[in-house]
């Protein structure tokens, strides 16, 4: 059975509102369980002091993915099965590169995406968590989880942020 998590979510109008109130929020040590933007907000994030570490795990698949690549095609052409065909040397080297690199950025790209995936729990037939529908479309939502703060200084601290709207529900 999946658990409900009583939650308190500020809506605001804009980015530039919602940025302040965030800052303002964050000033109070109320750091949100989420913020849903329609677009990408990088300041938000710089403001969580959250980094994501997805870059780091590209870079590992790619490298190792490249390392993989290399030692499978120097195998199948010099050591498995050398073929001397108009002169050319056993290790070609050269001949290897356009291949390592276009198989460097499939591999980069699958894993990467696979990584993404697991971390953010996206999985077919998976029902979207959405704690506002507007978020899709224009509006821009802070969540608390209701059980970590006092539920009278988070409303009076997001009237103070100048919230549009402020909504009590339960979300799973």
């Amino acid at each position: 059975m999946k658990s409900m998590n009583k939650s308190i979510i500020g809506v605001f109008g804009s980015e530039e509102s919602m940025m302040d109130a965030l800052c303002r929020l964050m000033a109070d040590n109320l750091e949100p369980t989420e913020i849903y933007t329609p677009y990408p907000v990088h300041e938000a994030l710089r403001a969580l002091k959250r980094r994501s570490r997805i870059s780091w795990a590209a870079w590992f698949y790619g490298f190792f993915g490249g390392i993989a690549v290399l030692a499978f095609l120097y195998y199948t052409a010099v050591i498995d099965w050398p073929l001397d065909y108009g002169g050319k040397p056993f290790n070609a080297f050269p001949s290897f590169i356009t291949v390592t690199l276009v198989l460097i950025i499939l591999i980069t790209t699958i894993f990467t995406l696979l990584t993404f995936s697991v971390r953010a729990k996206i999985y077919p037939f998976k029902k979207a968590m959405i704690p506002d529908e507007r978020v899709t479309d224009d509006k821009f939502v802070i969540v608390y989880d209701a059980d970590k703060f006092d539920r009278e200084q988070l409303l009076a601290s997001l009237r103070d942020a100048e919230a549009e709207e402020i909504i009590e529900k339960n979300i799973v």
